[in-house]
């Protein structure tokens, strides 16, 4: 299973889209777990992530959180503001699986 974590400035604006990311692993029978979280909230959850999507409104934090979390093996991005902004949960889904 691949943990993915989604986080953006209040965790919020997120947590629409890891619905509709949800509805996509159904669909394609994705094993993943999926959830949002505050910028400041996540390292209590890194333990358990193994893919971090950055909401564009928190991508200045790309480098911070890639030198800080892929030494420990978690892959991190930045979602694509189109498909962000779109709220296009299947094409999220597949960026986070192709890491």
């Amino acid at each position: 299973m691949k943990r993915i974590t989604l986080v953006c400035a209040a965790g919020m604006s997120t947590s629409l889209l890891v619905s509709k990311m949800n509805t996509a692993a159904i669909k394609s029978v994705s094993n993943v777990k999926i959830r949002a979280v505050p910028e400041g909230d996540f390292q209590k959850y890194a333990d358990d992530t193994d893919i971090l999507l950055l909401g564009p409104q928190v991508a200045y934090t790309l480098d911070k959180m890639k030198a800080q979390f892929e030494p420990k093996g978690i892959k991190v991005s930045v979602i694509d503001s189109t498909d962000y902004a779109k709220m296009d949960g299947e094409k999220v889904l597949k960026q986070a699986l192709a890491l």
